[in-house]
């Protein structure tokens, strides 16, 4: 592979460490202790600081501000982190803080995703794998999105909840409560849509997993139980399968409650994982 390209009119810290392959465009600046992997390339007037590793094969649009420091009033400029994986992709305007101190120092996003125009993933977040962030879509601090999951246009995501894997947040919904996998949860006042089935197929979920993970959610979501009898009910009829053992260890473990309200119904965003 070919050594760095760097425009005439970037700039770029001598402590800054440039993989082969790396191209950077006009006026883009690349701070100290910046790592850039293999192949990424850095567009037209985008910023990375550090400490920060970026991975390889990562497209970061023009603007895109990377590994800049947390919007925390708590940070003291301590040292922190900001670790990316390979061959996301960061389009215009995109921001990503690095982590503080009390959140235990470190932003990390996975590999394979596609954050949007505008999208913003806050300080100590943790981003799995091929997620997508579609315009403006927002996590605050401490937030985290597994692996495969969807965060809506202008979607907002509060402090300290979680989406779960394969998790679908509609456009503009306000989430302050985790998100449960596998479902579409929507609304501003967010209410639990069911299964994402249409988009588990797309992702090669065999008609066996639906069929569990459907009468699972249903089981969680409509059955006029409590959680504690609805995951029993789980445990009782799916203990074993991978998915519905991941979705109940997901409610088991929520600090903030899961939402799992129907639409329309007063209190959607009721269920907390223990009642």
């Amino acid at each position: 592979m070919t050594a760095a390209r760097i425009h005439p009119t970037a700039v770029v810290d001598p402590g800054a460490e440039l993989a082969d392959g790396v191209v950077v465009a006009p006026h883009a600046v690349i701070g100290a202790e910046v790592e850039v992997g293999e192949g990424t390339e850095v567009g037209a007037g985008a910023q990375l600081q550090g400490p920060a590793r970026i991975g390889r094969g990562n497209r970061i649009f023009p603007h895109a501000c990377l590994g800049f420091d947390p919007q925390d009033l708590k940070f003291g400029g301590e040292r922190t982190r900001l670790e990316i994986g390979d061959r996301n992709h960061f389009r215009e305007f995109v921001t990503v803080h690095r982590g503080t101190g009390q959140g235990g120092g470190l932003t990390a996003i996975g590999s394979d995703g596609l954050f949007m125009a505008y999208s913003h993933v806050a300080h100590d977040c943790r981003v799995g794998d091929r997620v997508i962030f579609a315009n403006g879509a927002t996590l605050a601090g401490h937030v985290e999105v597994g692996d495969d999951a969807t965060i809506g246009a202008f979607s907002a995501v509060h402090q300290h909840c979680r989406v779960g894997r394969h998790g679908y947040i509609g456009g503009f919904s306000v989430v302050v409560q985790d998100a449960l996998p596998f479902v579409k949860t929507v609304g501003h006042k967010p209410a639990c849509y069911g299964l994402n089935r249409v988009g588990l197929e797309r992702k090669g979920f065999d008609e066996e997993t639906l069929r569990r993970l459907h009468a699972a959610v249903r089981a969680l979501t409509r059955s006029g139980l409590n959680t504690a009898q609805a995951l029993a009910v789980l445990r009782a009829e799916h203990a074993g399968h991978p998915d519905v053992d991941y979705l109940i260890s997901f409610v088991e473990s929520s600090r903030r409650g899961v939402i799992r309200g129907l639409p329309g119904r007063r209190g959607s965003r009721g269920g907390a994982a223990a009642d």
